[in-house]
């Protein structure tokens, strides 16, 4: 029976801001390796196949449920690797995490197979990966025969900002290679007093979100749980269409589908009745260096530090600090007689907060999504499935911009109502097409696409296209386009 991981790629990570953005949130970024923590997750399962003495376990590509807007970073994350998903099911609509398990577990019984999923958020960081595949290879063991797994973090501290899972009697199974119990209940983020007593008792282990369980019994729990939910997706997923990499739901039916988690739904109405569905329910402790990641204060907490407890990221400089994160993406940032502070710096925003006060970074993101800046949904540098754009400079009927076009790639062809643009080659080779013509274009070359011009600009080189763009005209938003043909299947509503 093959072992099939599902990575649920859907979170927004407003809580490091400004890294993360609505359009590029913290499972894109590398936060705690030269890699992402989406290709983190990927990277994490390498070896499993031979990790367990008492099973072979067959690993199979990931299937990944993702934001349809974030569908191409997805697919560039696992080319940057060197992989291929099994599956990227787009999301139309966010739904949280029960629906989307849904959606996976109908796409891995697809075909008549039956796998265990290991389900997995995008954005959680573990430092101890061997001693991971390890406990995965156990919950497998428990997972083929029919039981619900989940995972639990011992805890480190009394931490208020997590659920957490109170665990029974010893679940006894002959060849695990670490303990496994009873799982008797959820409880809610505890205040401190409570989760004071949860640490001494012993008892209680972190909520991670990671779970293992056969393909059909998750099926057959949400059918049970949320009938609602479990109609909702499957007519959402009979309806799909493939778009090349993609699995792209019927819109209709995916929106009517109700928003429940994964625990909400299922794992706590089980934990309560597991004898009467003939479903154990199990819970594995993990001690693996496990962090979501989910606030800078954590960011700090698994980040290498130096001498004096800080963490330094980019053209950073301290003196007589301590205890600080500092993180500069575009200038020189310096820290003086200063303790405990966050400070985080990208070319459009500042964020200065004292580590106690990191949950309420939501309060910066609420008043710009609320005041609709775009701080809030994208960086200075976008990110497109040709490659990228960064504004540079503005003023009255005017805007610049430095392109950068990914060898073989190329723009939709297109049209502007309002504004004229100029192209000016930095490096590499341009392939333009203006109306009825079609020319190359190389360094310190130069060319006008009038406005009402149908245009077209690509790459037909080896590396990267570096240009810059002058657009000129009375209103040059990112919606005066009409697309007229487009290689990555986007709609009239998608930008460039």
């Amino acid at each position: 029976m093959p072992l099939q991981p599902v990575i649920l790629s859907g979170g927004s990570g407003t809580r490091l801001w400004p890294l993360s953005r609505e359009a590029y949130p913290k499972q894109f970024l590398p936060l705690t390796s030269q890699h992402t923590m989406l290709q983190e997750t990927v990277r994490r399962l390498d070896g499993l196949e031979g990790e367990h003495p008492h099973q072979a376990i067959g690993l199979l590509d990931p299937i990944v449920v993702c934001n349809e807007a974030h569908r191409f970073l997805v697919a560039e994350q696992f080319r940057l690797l060197g992989r291929r998903p099994a599956e990227i099911i787009l999301e139309p609509k966010g739904r949280n995490t029960a629906p989307a398990l849904t959606l996976a577990a109908l796409a891995a019984t697809r075909e008549g197979l039956d796998p265990v999923l290991l389900v997995m958020p995008a954005d959680h960081t573990i430092r101890h990966e061997a001693a991971f595949r390890t406990a995965v290879a156990d919950a497998y063991l428990i997972a083929s025969e029919g039981a619900v797994v989940t995972f639990g973090i011992v805890p480190s501290k009394p931490e208020t900002g997590y659920g957490y899972i109170r665990q029974g009697a010893p679940h006894g199974h002959p060849g695990l290679s670490g303990p496994a119990y009873r799982l008797a209940g959820f409880v809610e983020k505890p205040d401190v007093a409570t989760a004071e007593n949860y640490l001494r008792s012993g008892g209680y282990l972190w909520n991670s979100g990671i779970f293992v369980f056969r393909a059909s019994r998750w099926l057959g729990l949400i059918e049970h749980f949320r009938p609602d939910i479990a109609r909702s997706a499957a007519l959402a997923f009979a309806g799909a269409q493939r778009d090349g990499d993609f699995c792209r739901l019927n819109v209709e039916q995916f929106i009517a589908c109700p928003s429940d988690s994964i625990d909400y739904a299922v794992m706590e109405p089980l934990a309560s009745a597991p004898t009467a569905l003939d479903c154990p329910a199990v819970v594995a402790p993990l001690d693996v260096g496990w962090s979501d990641v989910g606030a800078w204060s954590a960011l700090w907490e698994v980040r290498e530090q130096d001498a004096a407890g800080n963490v330094l990221d980019g053209d950073a400089f301290v003196h007589d600090a301590r205890n600080n994160l500092l993180i500069a993406q575009h200038r020189m940032l310096a820290a003086i007689g200063v303790e405990d502070l966050i400070v985080v710096e990208t070319p459009d925003a500042v964020l200065v907060a004292t580590k106690s006060s990191a949950q309420d970074v939501k309060a910066v993101t609420q008043f710009l999504q609320g005041q609709q800046r775009n701080e809030y949904r994208h960086h200075q540098r976008v990110h497109r499935p040709w490659g990228s754009y960064e504004a540079i400079g503005h003023g009255s009927r005017y805007q610049v911009k430095r392109l950068i076009v990914q060898p073989g790639e190329s723009l939709s062809l297109q049209m502007h109502h309002h504004r004229a643009e100029h192209w000016i080659i930095v490096s590499g080779t341009a392939r333009v097409t203006c109306d009825d013509r079609t020319f190359l274009l190389t360094e310190n070359q130069s060319t006008y696409i009038p406005v009402g011009s149908s245009h077209r600009l690509e790459n037909p080189g080896t590396i990267p296209l570096e240009l810059i763009e002058v657009q000129s005209g009375g209103y040059l938003g990112e919606d005066d386009i009409v697309r007229f043909e487009d290689r990555y299947n986007r709609d009239a509503r998608e930008p460039h």
